[in-house]
């Protein structure tokens, strides 16, 4: 587990990926790795995810793939047996987080408060997301450490290319993208291009710090 751990530190950019159509996801999936992120989520309201994250894993192997919208322990079994190397849902379910230890894969429960970041390290969580941060912004993981320095914290949720690297800045363990890199009306428009471009400027920002 710890060398995902350490791979999701180093890499630092989660992309979420929602693809309405399965058979768009390669193109995504292409796009993202040429343009430099190495880690993505695949959630599992998208159709056919489980096929996706095998598909990323084979021709993938420098890509660690996720599970995404994990929210109970059948959803969490499934995906690590599919190839999911790490999981993260929107909210906090301790029986997940059980699975995930047994199979030696992180499970980053969904949390906003600091009694749910402690009940979720308290469970066995290494890594939390915090879900939504739009509202608060990066000072928020900052006003976080403060009483729980040693939370790893991932925000979720409002993170865009512009502000990913205050994040960073601001004490994340990593940062989670959706929309602002990957979103309905590209893959629509089977613009990955400009998923490309986004993904190299997102990294480009980020290697600033």
């Amino acid at each position: 587990m710890q060398d995902i751990l350490q791979k999701i530190r180093q890499e630092k950019i989660i992309s979420i990926i929602r693809c309405k159509n399965a058979n768009d996801l390669e193109g995504v999936i292409a796009a993202l790795f040429d343009g430099g992120i190495r880690l993505v989520e695949i959630t599992m309201n998208t159709p056919n995810a489980l096929q996706g994250i095998e598909m990323v894993q084979q021709k993938y192997p420098d890509m660690l793939v996720g599970a995404g919208t994990v929210l109970d322990e059948e959803t969490a079994r499934l995906a690590i047996l599919s190839g999911a190397r790490f999981l993260l849902a929107p909210t906090l379910d301790e029986g997940s987080i059980r699975i995930a230890n047994r199979y030696s894969i992180p499970m980053i429960p969904g949390v906003l408060t600091p009694t749910e970041i402690l009940k979720a390290c308290e469970a066995g969580a290494q890594v939390v997301k915090v879900f939504p941060i739009r509202s608060f912004g990066p000072q928020y993981i900052k006003d976080i450490k403060g009483p729980l320095p040693n939370a790893n914290i991932i925000p979720v949720g409002g993170v865009n290319i512009e502000d990913a690297k205050e994040y960073l800045d601001s004490g994340s363990f990593a940062v989670g993208i959706g929309t602002p890199l990957v979103n309905d009306q590209l893959i629509k428009e089977k613009n990955f291009g400009e998923i490309y471009n986004r993904a190299k400027r997102l990294i480009d920002n980020v290697k600033k710090r």
